[in-house]
């Protein structure tokens, strides 16, 4: 029954229960039914409850109590700037106090300068700076993911000494399994894990049991980088340095899940033809300015292709059974040099693409793209004589499927390649865009094709 209930697709909380509480001014049944909740499911609750409710949460919740479930809730910018709008500058300014300083400033880098300067001119001193220092480093840095409420121990303790410091950071810290080490001049030589530390002899010193080889990332390293790190090395936290190798802070797994989520959306959405990702909360003439771009673009281009139909007007004046076959050529070039687009972006994104594989996926994707093609010419062959009975209308179509699938695959595969290599993000080269460039190459191979034998098909 447990098992039945997790797997429900609705909430795991009473909305009705909750908002009667409220609404019945049941302040100790409300809390004791909120607080019992995850704060996943208070998020939720908190999240789709309109101002009148909120305001009512916000006098009956400590700023301690709602920064607990406000700082894991995913919610759209605009719906932040709304809720610290509506909310009392100090206790916003409390709340943010509670929070871990990384999500704090993710929250602060929404809001106006003003309102920022605000909440951190009520704030406590030390959280204040500490804000301030993270909200100075480039957006989709390592210093921007980053957090400074970690736990770091000296190499010159005895173990003994470093659990009673642990013990004194801990309530403090972001995550407690891994332990940065460093030396007197505050640079990192080493981690150890929390278990080995608790397994050590207590009168060892930490520099005879630490690990020596840290692997660390740059405060300016770009965050997919810090992602493909903690992928590759199954870290729960990762060290962030300086050029000199001090230790500046720690990036968790939490907010790397949140990175990678953020980064496939994006390039989802430019594979789609859509410059930035769209809202369900948008409106339309949003929705529209974030389309336009590439629709433009595309708009162009399909010109280009309605040139060429053009110019091949003779052609088709002479044979208008060649038009019958203009959406399936330009449509499986199309379909073959998007799968190829999206197998290449992956791999690029994901790190598996280095120098030395490009040469050695161009070659599978022009390989696949040729038997793909081949497979389905003859398939196409048959159908043709089969039902037009004119083998070489038949070849013509076929021969023109096989060599645009092929290169319409091989482009695929090159167009981001050349993309990266121009430090452009190569899911710029959205699914329409490859369509389109492979409709014009298709149909010049089609018709360029059927012009040059025409004498056989008249």
């Amino acid at each position: 029954m447990a098992e039945q209930d997790f797997m429900n697709d609705e909430a795991m909380y009473d909305k009705a229960l909750l908002d009667t509480l409220l609404l019945n001014n049941e302040i100790d049944a409300f809390r004791e039914e909120f607080l019992e909740l995850h704060t996943y499911d208070q998020g939720e609750y908190f999240s789709d409850a309109d101002d009148e409710i909120r305001n009512q949460m916000y006098q009956l919740l400590s700023p301690k109590e709602v920064a607990e479930f406000l700082e894991t809730t995913e919610m759209e910018d605009e719906d932040y700037d709304h809720i610290f709008e509506m909310m009392d500058t100090r206790y916003a300014s409390d709340m943010l106090s509670e929070m871990s300083f990384d999500n704090a400033v993710d929250l602060l880098k929404i809001l106006p300068r003003t309102k920022v300067a605000s909440l951190l001119l009520l704030m406590d001193k030390d959280a204040s700076e500490e804000i301030k220092a993270l909200l100075h480093y480039e957006e989709d840095t390592a210093g921007s993911l980053m957090t400074t409420e970690y736990i770091s121990i000296s190499e010159m303790m005895s173990v003994r000494e470093a659990m009673f410091h642990v013990k004194e950071q801990a309530p403090e810290a972001e995550t407690i399994y891994v332990i940065f080490v460093q030396n007197d001049k505050k640079k990192l030589v080493g981690v150890i894990s929390l278990r080995d530390l608790i397994v050590a002899e207590n009168d060892a010193y930490v520099e005879e049991v630490m690990n020596e080889r840290v692997i660390s990332v740059n405060v300016a390293d770009d965050q997919e980088d810090v992602a493909m790190i903690m992928r590759d090395y199954d870290f729960l936290a990762v060290p962030v340095v300086d050029y000199q190798n001090h230790l500046l802070g720690i990036i968790t797994i939490d907010d790397i899940l949140d990175v990678i989520d953020e980064e496939a959306s994006e390039d989802y959405s430019r594979l789609a033809g859509v410059s930035d990702i769209d809202s369900t909360k948008d409106t339309i003439f949003t929705t529209a300015r974030k389309r336009l771009p590439w629709l433009m673009i595309l708009t162009v281009l399909g010109m280009i292709t309605a040139t060429i139909l053009g110019n091949f007007e003779e052609t088709l004046e002479q044979v208008a059974l060649l038009a019958a076959f203009i959406p399936i050529i330009g449509g499986m070039a199309g379909n073959s040099g998007t799968q190829s687009l999206a197998v290449a972006v992956r791999g690029i994104s994901t790190g598996e693409i280095d120098e030395q594989s490009k040469l050695k996926l161009a070659l599978r994707e022009a390989g696949s793209g040729l038997l793909s093609g081949l497979c389905c010419a003859v398939l196409l062959f048959i159908i043709i004589v089969l039902i037009y009975q004119t083998p070489i209308l038949a070849l013509i179509v076929s021969f023109s499927l096989t060599i645009a699938m092929t290169v319409a695959t091989l482009s695929g595969a090159l167009v981001p390649l050349l993309m990266h290599r121009m430090k452009i993000d190569p899911a710029v080269a959205s699914g329409p865009f490859i369509s389109t460039i492979n409709d014009i190459i298709s149909m010049l191979i089609y018709f360029g094709l059927a012009t040059t034998f025409m004498n056989y098909l008249i």
